[in-house]
């Protein structure tokens, strides 16, 4: 399609998690066997909150929305990238691109919300207890839920009004293995550092700033119980130190990928990786391993099935 003197981009070249044929088989391999792992994990999570009373508290109630969310976030990136691999063909529509953008920041904003969220049940669940039933109802639960979804999906609007105006005339490679703003805005045919600067507040910034909140909030919160009595401390204690492991995993690549330069650099991809791949399964095997409610409701659903199976 020809704009001015320019050939309009209508799809755009990926190069991939690596030039070598087979580092790219293998890889895509492993992304198969991470994706197969991460399906069940979270839908596992899901069954076993939504079908067990004893798992009807707000905190487990945020869990299974949380795995919910990772189930549509591992959706966005893997299955294009694995069908380019396996046919061989690396590119992706300039639709395909701008979709990729906006669920990637959609989702990951309704997390980073939904993290804020479990952050405030936890203080009140700590600080308040005796009203704590009260606070944190059923519904408050929705709002927060529904408040992050809209969060992520004002985030991830922004980044679509600032994007979709850009002029693409070529050249249209990515080196990467999914489309992301550090990409697509160097290939715009234009001075594209105000659009930086401002994709660098609204995702950069705005990630390491929750980030420091977080830690900081999670950090009070183990001092004070470090202070209090006995009771129930090593549970609670237990928990935010799960909430911090995930915040780590999660803010850590988001802070690396855009709070740097848009440019190029050796770590990106493998980051990239474990930023769109790795995180999603992180967060039920963490959970899982860490929380023994979960672990024993997960054991009588299994057990459940099979003596119905057996009947």
């Amino acid at each position: 399609m020809e704009s001015g003197n320019h050939t309009e981009v209508t799809e755009f070249v990926l190069q991939g998690l690596a030039e070598n044929w087979e580092l790219q088989l293998f890889l895509s391999a492993l992304l198969l066997l991470f994706y197969i792992i991460i399906l069940p994990g979270n839908i596992l999570i899901i069954v076993t909150i939504w079908n067990d009373p004893r798992l009807g508290s707000p905190m487990f109630f945020f869990l299974s929305s949380l795995a919910f969310m990772d189930i549509f976030y591992s959706t966005v990136t893997p299955p294009k990238m694995m069908a380019n691999l396996f046919t061989r063909q690396n590119t992706i529509s300039y639709q395909g691109c701008l979709a990729q953008i906006f669920f990637i920041h959609f989702l990951g904003g309704a997390e980073i919300c939904l993290l804020i969220a479990m952050a405030m049940d936890r203080y009140v669940a700590i600080c308040h207890p005796l009203h704590y039933a009260t606070i944190v109802t059923r519904v408050i639960c929705w709002v927060l839920v529904g408040g992050s979804w809209t969060g992520g999906f004002i985030h991830s609007m922004i980044q679509m009004i600032l994007i979709i105006p850009l002029p693409f005339c070529g050249p249209n490679e990515m080196d990467n293995f999914f489309c992301d703003i550090t990409q697509i805005i160097k290939l715009a045919c234009t001075d594209t550092y105000a659009l930086e600067f401002a994709m660098f507040v609204n995702s950069g910034l705005v990630t390491t700033t929750c980030f420091i909140l977080l830690l900081g909030f999670y950090g009070a919160l183990l001092v004070k119980l470090r202070m209090g009595s006995a009771q129930g401390k090593n549970k609670a204690a237990s928990t935010c130190i799960t909430h911090i492991i995930i915040i780590f995993i999660m803010f850590g690549p988001a802070i690396y990928i855009y709070c740097h330069p848009f440019q190029d650099f050796p770590f990106d991809k493998v980051v990239g990786f474990f930023h769109t791949v790795v995180f999603p399964l992180m967060n039920p095997m963490i959970y899982t391993l860490r929380n023994k409610e979960i672990k024993a409701a997960m054991f009588r659903l299994l057990k459940k099935t099979k003596v119905r199976r057996e009947n």
